[in-house]
């Protein structure tokens, strides 16, 4: 008498690549959030881990509005204005409030430690959009420590971000993004092997989520795709964030 069919697990993880103050991020983190759900209710099972990356690794914490340094840096309080409505307007049909007359350009090493330190206490995808909420609703500096620590003790997280706590993980880990060529976030990288770049439509990211759990099925034979590569040096309209 022969066995039971094979049945397909539908089990995939996914590392997800993002800045804080990124606003494609944000929309792309909301609309995977999204896909998860119904991929859930459809019986699948999804690992998310949340991996640092830094737009603008040198950027200082000095209290300057993001549109201040938009404008000096990309020719202009108009082109500024016209790059920053396009995206807020997009996030708003996502549901989400992006204020950039009041974000706070910030240097997010600790801002991805504190998220890595909550990670670790089950608290990760709380810590991320807080932070989020914090940088884009509410005009909070996230590269202010004492800011961070008041986030953190809202969460229930502990963090000593005046010590080293995470600060070497989080190192390594910007590290590792860059050794596989990460130049734009958001990028959703599932089973370590397939990528998808860009705050994608949600209908795009659930239908990713079932092509990869079919491709694989947990198997290590599974074809490797390369992540896609931008040239860009900023936000564009298309949907990510590049370095």
């Amino acid at each position: 008498m022969s066995g039971p069919p094979h049945r397909l697990q539908r089990y995939v993880k996914v590392e997800i690549y993002s800045d804080i103050v990124c606003p494609w991020c944000y929309i792309g983190h909301a609309r995977f959030a999204r896909a998860v759900e119904r991929y859930r209710a459809k019986g699948g099972e999804v690992e998310v881990e949340f991996r640092p990356f830094q737009l603008m690794p040198d950027a200082k914490s000095n209290g300057e509005l993001t549109l201040t340094w938009a404008a000096k840096k990309f020719g202009g309080a108009e082109r500024a204005a016209q790059m920053f409505g396009r995206v807020g307007g997009v996030a708003a049909e996502d549901g989400l409030v992006l204020d950039f007359d009041h974000a706070i350009q910030a240097n997010t090493f600790d801002a991805h430690r504190l998220i890595r330190l909550a990670g670790e206490q089950g608290k990760g995808e709380e810590a991320l959009y807080a932070l989020f909420r914090a940088h884009f609703t509410d005009g909070l500096d996230v590269g202010s420590r004492e800011v961070l620590a008041r986030l953190a003790g809202e969460l229930g997280v502990r963090a000593d971000l005046d010590g080293a706590d995470g600060v070497a993980a989080v190192r390594e880990e910007l590290a590792r993004a860059r050794a596989i060529g990460v130049s734009s976030v958001p990028l959703f990288l599932f089973e370590g092997q397939f990528a998808v770049s860009g705050a994608q439509p949600e209908d795009t990211l659930l239908a990713a989520l079932e092509e990869v759990a079919e491709r694989t099925g947990r198997s290590p034979a599974a074809r490797a795709v390369k992540a896609a590569q931008s040239g860009g040096d900023a936000c564009d309209d298309e949907g990510y964030c590049a370095v």
